[in-house]
């Protein structure tokens, strides 16, 4: 039986127990598609691309929209935007290269941000201040958010976001990094799904099924997301369409979702009940 905590976060989120991959894929797409037409200055879809599932499955889906709206209303400045972000060398490059191998997108940037990362840091250095390993990697994230909202800002652009269920139920992404974006086209499916709507895709296996990871710190190269939660994705899906998991790993998510409420919502003013 479900907690009553279980039951709030279940609603909140929204996952399905059973999808439809084309429907889930149509969905998306027409929802990309239907935002640039409501708002008709918009152009441009900005998507920084890493290699990883998410990504690759939104950059995938993105490309789909533009190549259809520019069918649909004649008109050829409507593009996908995809944009390389390493910090200086990636040790999975090969993996994002496939993926933009595969996606085809109209157009594609690479900007190295470590110059401007560590810019940061040597400056916050110099006041005798320094900077944990942690906290350069949410500076590496946001610094990623700085280079797509350049960009979006002189394409007519709008800066998609791959966050889903399964991160926004843990925190897990960094607040004003990758968590600041304009549209987020995949919420409402878990883990398990977006691989669904990449094998209907026909995606590369390797791209289907690598492990997911942030790859933020540098002391921590390559750590998984489920080792740095202490959980699996497949019980994180599971609790979110109400099924039962061990109570570890209940206690985890919920631990996880409760300490990281502050990500799920705007600023809080006076007014908010949120602080008090």
């Amino acid at each position: 039986m479900m907690s009553d905590l279980q039951k709030k976060i279940v609603a909140e989120m929204n996952v399905q127990p059973v999808i439809d991959p084309k429907k889930e894929i149509r969905k998306t797409i027409d929802f990309m598609k239907e935002y640039m037409k409501k708002h008709a200055f918009l152009k441009t879809l900005v998507l920084g691309l890493s290699g990883g599932q998410d990504s690759t499955l939104l950059g995938k889906l993105a490309q789909m929209a533009m190549e259809e709206l520019r069918t649909d209303l004649d008109d050829e400045r409507y593009a996908f935007i995809a944009v390389r972000l390493p910090y200086g060398e990636q040790a999975d490059e090969d993996d994002a290269m496939d993926a933009i191998e595969w996606i085809q997108p109209d157009k594609v940037f690479r900007v190295d941000i470590k110059p401007a990362v560590d810019a940061i840091e040597n400056s916050i250095s110099a006041n005798d201040f320094k900077l944990s390993d942690f906290n350069k990697g949410n500076i590496k994230a946001r610094e990623r958010m700085v280079v797509q909202y350049a960009i979006a800002g002189d394409a007519d652009g709008v800066v998609l976001g791959t966050d889903h269920p399964a991160e926004a139920i843990t925190g897990f992404f960094t607040k004003y990094g990758d968590g600041g974006t304009d549209i987020n086209p995949l919420f409402r499916l878990n883990k398990e799904q977006g691989k669904e709507l990449l094998r209907e895709l026909g995606a590369p296996d390797h791209l289907v099924e690598k492990v997911p990871t942030a790859d933020l710190e540098s002391d921590k190269p390559g750590l998984s997301d489920e080792a740095a939660l202490g959980v699996t994705y497949d019980e994180i899906d599971q609790y979110l369409i109400g099924e039962e998991v061990s109570k570890e790993a209940a206690d985890t998510i919920e631990n996880w979702y409760l300490k990281t409420m502050h990500k799920r919502h705007l600023p809080i003013t006076i007014f908010d009940d949120f602080w008090k």
